[in-house]
């Protein structure tokens, strides 16, 4: 294979992914229980570190030794990346709607690319490019901002929308260099932890300890913790590990497709043809990005350096 990531991590990296595409599913009900974006990004990051810490505990104790100074990276990924990025993908889904936060969130790739070629020196080729830019108009396809361009959106929520994909490409930076030295399962930890800590000190979580005695709190809670965090970025570092920050950055827009499926089998939501226009850019964005190439030729097409 002379090096190159198989089909099994692309698989992992698209897995995780899909799992981050059923949040709504388990946000909804906490909003519906008065709880703010700031208190729904508290309850994952604390319930998900509980149950990562007990695993590893269990199973992988040996995996918690880590270099001191890595420690700068878990914590800065945990505050700037995860507390801040939860907090504007959560605020914008409060204010608007999922397709809309989903759709701002995935600007994400956009600044994943950038930054790593300005921070890892990794080359924006052409099929990349070519990758995001389907990545990009499927996006908008899938959640209605295409053909029509109708949805009103104040200029508050488009800030905080952006920001949301910024901070969601710093998780690919902070980690990049230490998914080398550590598992995905030891990485994603860390993070969390520095990240609960941060909402601890900074949330009002408990002030209205009633809104937790309804089950429906606890069972969104703890799949919002499972399924939709601690699996997701598992997988997702865990294909990071052997991709570049840019590739698996634009893999995970599979994202938005499940939110979409969620919400047609699930939610009774329709299906245009737009939008399977825009499923259909999206996963040909991810053949682009996973698709082997035969020779590896600065000269050839599929992997003309551009920058």
């Amino acid at each position: 294979m002379n090096g190159q990531p198989g089909w099994k991590v692309y698989g992992m990296t698209m897995a995780g992914a899909a799992c981050w595409g059923l949040i709504g599913l388990f946000i909804a009900p906490l909003y519906e229980r008065g709880f703010s974006p700031w208190d729904v990004a508290a309850i994952r990051a604390i319930l998900s570190f509980l149950f990562l810490f007990v695993f590893m505990i269990i199973f992988s104790r040996n995996q918690l030794r880590t270099r001191l100074k890595d420690q700068l990276l878990f914590a800065c990924a945990g505050v700037f990346s995860l507390a801040l990025f939860n907090y504007f993908y959560f605020e914008v889904f409060s204010q608007s709607s999922l397709s809309l936060a989903v759709t701002l969130l995935y600007t994400g790739p956009l600044f994943v690319t950038v930054l790593s070629r300005i921070f890892f020196n990794e080359p924006l080729t052409l099929r990349k490019g070519l990758a995001l830019a389907a990545a990009i108009v499927g996006c908008a396809f899938v959640v209605g901002l295409l053909p029509s361009g109708t949805l009103g959106i104040s200029g508050s929520t488009l800030l905080l929308g952006i920001l949301s994909g910024f901070c969601y490409a710093l998780y690919s930076i902070f980690t990049k260099p230490v998914t080398k030295r550590y598992s995905a399962l030891t990485v994603t930890t860390y993070t969390f932890f520095y990240m609960s800590v941060f909402m601890l000190l900074t949330s009002r979580l408990f002030s209205r300890p009633d809104r937790f005695l309804h089950s429906d709190v606890w069972i969104s809670a703890i799949l919002l913790a499972l399924v939709s965090t601690a699996a997701a970025y598992v997988l997702y570092t865990g294909g990071l590990k052997h991709l570049e920050a840019g590739k698996a950055a634009i893999l995970a827009t599979i994202e938005p497709i499940v939110a979409v499926l969620v919400g047609v089998l699930f939610l009774g939501d329709r299906l245009t043809l737009w939008q399977a226009g825009g499923i259909a850019l999206i996963l040909y964005s991810a053949v682009l990005v996973a698709g082997r190439l035969r020779k590896r030729k600065a000269t050839t097409v599929d992997e003309k350096v551009i920058l």
